[in-house]
């Protein structure tokens, strides 16, 4: 069984991971309720040619009809980035109980690196946040993924 922080990062590293093989950017997420993964999703904007098809999103669609509710208020969501503005108001509507992330996104996270979008008080519902959860294998994943997709661009030039 899945205890810790680390172990459930690991499982939404995993997500990352296929994401990374569908050509995708390696963004993974997972909803745990009572220890139990209730919810997963991987990035499949690429696949899908939808700009609202984040982990983030897919793994509380799962989740909310695995559950049959969209009130999420026993359940915690890792994501192995720092949730973008549209995530972090998902998050916040499916009332989330607490947010684990992995690497921060200083270009558009809305958590604490851009936009504070969470912040206690701001809005009814404010999750717990816990960031830097394995944050550099996290951060390690995307940074392989972009120098990747770099190097086939400058052999096509």
């Amino acid at each position: 069984m899945y205890r810790t922080d680390d172990d459930f990062m690991r499982l939404a590293l995993a997500q990352a991971q296929v994401a990374r093989a569908q050509q995708e950017v390696p963004i993974g997420a997972i909803v745990v309720w009572n220890g139990e993964v209730v919810g997963e999703g991987y990035n499949l904007r690429e696949t899908w040619r939808d700009p609202t098809a984040h982990a983030e999103l897919i793994a509380i669609q799962s989740a909310s009809r695995r559950l049959g509710a969209w009130r999420l208020t026993e359940c915690d969501l890792y994501v192995t980035l720092e949730p973008c503005p549209m995530c972090a108001g998902a998050i916040m509507l499916s009332r989330i109980r607490r947010l684990i992330y992995g690497a921060d996104d200083p270009k558009g996270g809305a958590v604490t690196s851009k936009l504070p979008l969470l912040e206690p008080g701001l809005w009814n519902h404010a999750p717990i946040i816990t960031s830097g959860v394995l944050g550099q294998d996290c951060a390690n994943i995307l940074r392989e993924f972009f120098k990747g997709m770099r190097e086939r661009r400058k052999n096509l030039d």
